[in-house]
């Protein structure tokens, strides 16, 4: 996708967020079904850090520390933040050298596709906890996100020892649209769904176990989507 695609859709779950961030405080303490232990205020704390690390690192090209959200106020604090991190944002040069945790080449426009799934991830949980409709997020994007999960995230999880390494590999099929590999060795088992359960599922917003069709060897895929895949 290209970096304006990335900026929209950043700007469009800012600003839904936003609106989320202002509820009464009887909502904004309800819990997050997707994130044990967050209430909604918490989950714009959580926003507000990433937003103000991001925005860090992309000014000065390189690693800083991730900034702890205020226990008190999170949700105001997350608003008080995003005029100038989608400043920043759109400000980048998406070839500039950049400090990132994706593959080289690391640019800074790794952080528009990061921060762009990372917002609509969290506009799902956040209107999921306010009792609000789950956005439409675009096939293209969910298509991206996808593919950042699986040819990002997965191979990085497997380098840092944080997903048991299998001996054969598992693809990931989207009909119609795209398909994955996970892991080394030969193809012993598939996982095949939907765009949007596929999309939801591997960031663990729906349950892929359920939804999707597993073949070849169910245990090594379902040891696979238990990853964890992502972080």
């Amino acid at each position: 996708m290209s970096s304006e695609r990335y900026l929209a859709a950043l700007a469009s779950s800012v600003d839904t967020l936003t609106s989320l961030a202002r509820q009464s405080d009887d909502v904004l303490s309800r819990s997050v079904p997707a994130c044990p232990g967050w209430s909604l205020d918490q989950l714009f704390g959580h926003l507000g850090s990433i937003e103000r690390w991001a925005a860090a690192v992309v000014l000065g090209g390189k690693y800083v520390e991730e900034p702890a959200p205020p226990a008190l106020g999170a949700s105001s604090w997350f608003f008080d933040g995003t005029g100038p991190f989608l400043e920043t944002m759109a400000a980048l040069d998406p070839e500039a050298p950049c400090w990132n945790f994706g593959p080289p080449p690391r640019t800074a426009g790794f952080w528009l596709r990061r921060q762009a799934h990372e917002h609509a991830i969290h506009l799902i949980d956040a209107s999921q906890a306010s009792g609000r409709e789950v956005p439409d997020l675009g096939a293209d994007f969910m298509l991206d996100g996808v593919d950042e999960v699986l040819a990002m995230f997965a191979p990085r999880q497997l380098r840092l020892g944080r997903m048991q390494q299998e001996e054969k590999a598992v693809s990931f099929h989207v009909p119609g649209a795209g398909s994955w590999t996970v892991g080394p060795g030969p193809v012993a088992a598939s996982v095949t769904a939907q765009l949007p359960d596929m999309y939801l599922g591997l960031w663990g917003r729906s349950n892929l176990e359920d939804t999707a069709v597993i073949g070849g060897d169910v245990s090594l895929a379902l040891r696979v989507l238990r990853g964890p895949l992502t972080p």
